[in-house]
């Protein structure tokens, strides 16, 4: 049993400031938790995929399954730098790794399946920016 069981929701809500309610309070801690004025889904995609460089990563493999040299070149990130953002989206389960033992030892990064689902939001943020991207080089070129 947690802490969370003893909670008295009758305590919480009278705790809670004016225009605050029971869900606003903390069931552990008994304090306020500030709300948050932007979508949490949004947010928390952002936190996972939102670096340059792990999306430049997850893009370029999009294309298919991919060598270290091959990531590294396409992506033109150092090797730390990629190794890094690689164990990254292999935690989050967006890559999977494989080597093969062969001389030379190679190791292949692919997308999982939930790598692949970002494969619709790659081709509409593609649209986006032929759309709005070239609308702002046009004026630019215009005002040149």
């Amino acid at each position: 049993m947690s802490s969370q069981d003893f909670t008295d929701p009758e305590e919480t809500a009278a705790d809670a400031e004016p225009g605050e309610t029971a869900a606003d309070i903390d069931a552990e801690t008994g304090r306020a938790e500030p709300r948050s004025e932007t979508p949490c889904p949004v947010i928390d995609s952002l936190e996972q995929i939102g670096s340059r460089w792990r999306l430049v990563v997850l893009y370029e493999l999009q294309n298919g399954e991919r060598r270290f040299n091959q990531l590294k070149r396409e992506t033109d990130a150092n090797a730390r730098t990629l190794s890094r953002v690689l164990d990254d989206l292999q935690d989050s389960g967006f890559v999977d790794r494989r080597m093969e033992e062969d001389a030379p030892v190679a190791t292949y990064y692919s997308l999982t399946e939930k790598g692949k689902s970002l494969g619709p939001v790659f081709g509409e943020i593609d649209e986006w920016a032929h759309e709005w991207l070239a609308e702002c080089e046009a004026s630019t070129d215009t005002d040149a």
